[in-house]
């Protein structure tokens, strides 16, 4: 109980740290923010999910008697909470189908709640900005313009107003909620990767590594989905949040897209290259990362993988 309890403060400790580190608002701080869940996922993963609760008691604690309330409840909302639960998920395990069997959480269902979480996440900050569709976008053109004006140098023409600024804000305070989803669920995933891959080094990870390629999210996801966007089309705030959840839908959905095309070019020459071409598209333009999202989509719809399996036939055995 005393090593739970220490592997908890060392690694709230650390989220901490590495949270606080967006106030001093430079791009290293920021990308060491966005790794501020991954101690407390290593040490639910590695100990368990005691010592993430630990963690994260202990690093809210630290930040709100330093810094206040609004890093207490930023912390507990955005960081501490989800990564207790996608830690404590990844855990859970069930006998199979024999005795010596288990069956442990799947991977596609993490998914699937890293892309929940990254709608709650967001649901909890847009009443921050305001409590209806016009006040939240205010609020959000607000901030944009006065970020612009940050940015101008003095003794030049006022840039949010000039039309082509407005228009850039405009589509800003359109895209910036379901860009913000898309972003949390991204990073619950690679945040839950990264503590996989160091527990599993350093051997304290008791469910096996699982086939990352085979991944595939429940049924429900897809009728989740339709109704999401179905529900983006409402009035208000209501079609605002639907458009959020189609949004974290369509990244998870993005991740199965990838996981397909792992699978189905293992048995082509260049593999490397056709994937790194793939991750690379994504990265520069964006854009491409729907045609992973329709992939994966398709896959759940025509069981691409297992087609393709059939077809190939059971692998050669060495002689």
């Amino acid at each position: 109980m005393m090593q739970i309890v220490l592997v908890g403060l060392g690694a709230g400790a650390a989220a901490a740290l590495l949270f606080a580190s967006v106030a001093s608002g430079s791009i290293i701080a920021t990308l060491l923010f966005y790794l501020a869940p991954l101690p407390i996922l290593i040490a639910a993963l590695g100990w368990s999910h005691r010592a993430a609760v630990v963690a994260v008691l202990s690093a809210a604690g630290g930040l709100a008697a330093i810094l206040g309330t609004y890093f207490f409840i930023a912390f507990l909302v955005g960081v501490g909470a989800p990564a207790w639960w996608l830690g404590y998920l990844a855990l859970l395990a069930r006998p199979g189908g024999t005795p010596a069997a288990i069956e442990w959480y799947p991977i596609g269902r993490l998914v699937l709640w890293a892309a929940v979480i990254g709608t709650m996440v967001v649901a909890v900050v847009i009443p921050t900005f305001g409590t209806d569709k016009e006040s939240f976008q205010a609020a959000l053109r607000s901030a944009f313009e006065r970020a612009v004006r940050l940015q101008t140098a003095p003794g030049a023409p006022t840039a949010p107003d000039r039309p082509e600024a407005q228009r850039v804000i405009d589509i800003l305070v359109l895209a910036i909620p379901p860009a913000a989803a898309v972003l949390t669920t991204l990073l619950n995933v690679i945040n839950l990767w990264l503590a996989g891959r160091i527990v599993k080094v350093s051997g304290r990870l008791r469910r096996p590594w699982p086939d990352l390629s085979t991944l595939a999210l429940p049924p429900l996801a897809s009728g989740l989905l339709a109704a999401a966007i179905a529900g983006s089309f409402l009035p208000d705030l209501a079609g605002i949040l639907a458009g959020v959840l189609a949004a974290s839908l369509f990244m998870a959905y993005a991740l199965v897209g990838f996981a397909v095309l792992h699978a189905i070019t293992r048995s082509i020459g260049n593999r490397g290259l056709a994937l790194g071409s793939a991750y690379a598209a994504v990265v520069m333009f964006g854009w491409p990362i729907l045609g992973m999202s329709l992939l994966g989509l398709a896959d759940g719809a025509f069981d691409i993988r297992a087609r393709l399996a059939r077809k190939r036939g059971p692998p050669t055995l060495p002689t």
